[in-house]
């Protein structure tokens, strides 16, 4: 299987989880149904999610899956309201929720 492009490895993240506005625009385009509100880094984190949480991010480089638990680590602890419709859209059935429960413990302790 190929990697995930390493292209926006060097985004930094804390930027865009401690502005509101830029957070927002990633959380609107990872909820629609189309990629029109989308940046190109986040149409690609778009096509990226549902592979990742199927596969345990097998695709995934380090530096995005220690990029990814500090975003979930932010959302779960400090914007609930945006970790919610995320888990609605992405892991309806909670299937997910219970196959990474340990991670989500982890990163919400």
């Amino acid at each position: 299987a190929a990697a995930y492009t390493t292209k926006y490895d060097n985004i930094d993240l804390d930027e865009i989880l401690h502005n509101d506005r830029l957070l927002n625009k990633y959380h609107e385009c990872l909820l629609a149904d189309d990629d029109a509100s989308c940046t190109p880094d986040g149409k690609e984190l778009k096509a990226a999610i549902p592979d990742a949480l199927t596969n345990e991010c097998s695709k995934c480089n380090e530096k995005q899956k220690n990029g990814a638990e500090k975003v979930f680590r932010f959302l779960i602890k400090e914007k609930p309201d945006l970790w919610t419709p995320l888990e609605t859209k992405y892991d309806p059935s909670g299937s997910y929720r219970q196959k990474y429960a340990d991670e989500l413990k982890r990163v919400s302790a």
